[in-house]
């Protein structure tokens, strides 16, 4: 079994701003403030939180076991001002449930019975599970194609590509990683899996530094980035979880509470972009000179379009250069 790690010198990106952002509701409802975590991770964020608002309480959820162990760890001096959570961030209401009844855990109870103050939502991999090779997320270093953020999952990156058919895998290259070369890749992979399984990190980038032309390969960025992108967000969901997150985190919030989602690639970018200007419209008919009764819009935005680091962050945590920052409060 793989030990734990502690990454306490990871910064969480653009934590001040965040809390920024969530302290109005959160100091207006004081001690029956509950901010969830949407993606613990280390647990920067969270304990940031836990320190600047001392009468509030923190749920954070991670569907990473490793993650929670060594988050539980950092954050056990809050007490029961901290709950964790095992769980897709989309799949929050029945831990959060049992946790209420059987437990009787105090934050729990509260965000039962009160909503959600504040919600963050730190999209995309963890600088933590970079940093843990055998977890083949990065492309620089030759471990297993796994890419599991919940290693209990069955789905790894190295059944995608020994499984897929040429449609499907070059479908999951163009969407999930945006990758111009996908069919010539998937041509390529089907090829190569005949002679020999995938099963490491170091086959597949060979294999894309011998497919993707030479020309394309010396702009934007390593070769190997949209498919490791593309295999990740295959494996986990990632984008799936999104879609289903944004509605069900919004509609526990507590009247004034806000929701905040960091993106750090376009597609989660767009679908939080979408969704925020879907329940921040009126659904009233265009051109009534009034509103009609009950079709107001039940949130407003607090970020105008989405707020990015500052150069002085992104030279501090160069993580921070891709981040765009979005944020809704319940009416």
């Amino acid at each position: 079994m793989a030990q734990s790690h502690t990454h306490h010198g990871h910064i969480p990106v653009m934590r001040d701003r965040m809390g920024d952002l969530l302290a109005p509701p959160v100091e207006a409802m004081g001690e029956r403030a509950v901010i969830l975590d949407g993606t613990l991770g280390a647990g920067g964020h969270s304990e940031y939180f836990l320190q600047r608002f001392p009468q509030a309480h923190v749920i954070g959820l991670d569907r990473d076991s490793r993650s929670l162990v060594d988050a539980r760890a950092r954050l056990a001096p809050f007490g029961d001002r901290f709950l964790a959570l095992h769980c897709r961030f989309d799949q929050f209401d029945q831990p959060l449930a049992e946790a209420a009844a059987a437990e009787e855990h105090p934050a729990a109870l509260l965000a039962q019975d009160e909503g959600f103050a504040g919600a963050l939502f730190d999209l995309g991999v963890s600088s933590m599970q970079l940093d843990e090779e055998d977890r083949g997320f990065a492309y620089r270093v030759d471990a297993p194609l796994d890419m599991r953020m919940d290693p209990a999952t069955q789905l790894t990156a190295a059944t995608v590509l020994n499984t897929y058919s040429h449609g499907d895998l070059a479908r999951v290259l163009k969407v999930y990683g945006e990758e111009r070369f996908a069919g010539k890749i998937a041509s390529a992979v089907i090829r190569e899996r005949e002679n020999e399984p995938f099963s490491s990190s170091a086959r597949l980038v060979e294999l894309l530094y011998a497919t993707i032309p030479a020309a394309a390969r010396r702009s934007g960025g390593h070769p190997a980035k949209r498919t490791f992108q593309a295999l990740r967000i295959e494996v986990n969901k990632e984008l799936e979880s999104i879609e289903q997150a944004l509605p069900a985190v919004c509609n526990r919030l507590a009247p004034s509470g806000r929701a905040v989602f960091m993106s750090y690639q376009s597609l989660e970018d767009k679908l939080v972009k979408r969704f925020f200007k879907e329940i921040t419209t009126s659904s009233s008919p265009p051109g009534l000179p009034m509103e009609l009764p009950g079709h107001e819009a039940k949130f407003s935005l607090v970020t105008r379009g989405a707020e990015q680091a500052s150069e002085e962050e992104i030279r501090d945590n160069p993580r921070a250069a891709s981040v765009r920052v979005r944020a809704v409060e319940a009416r």
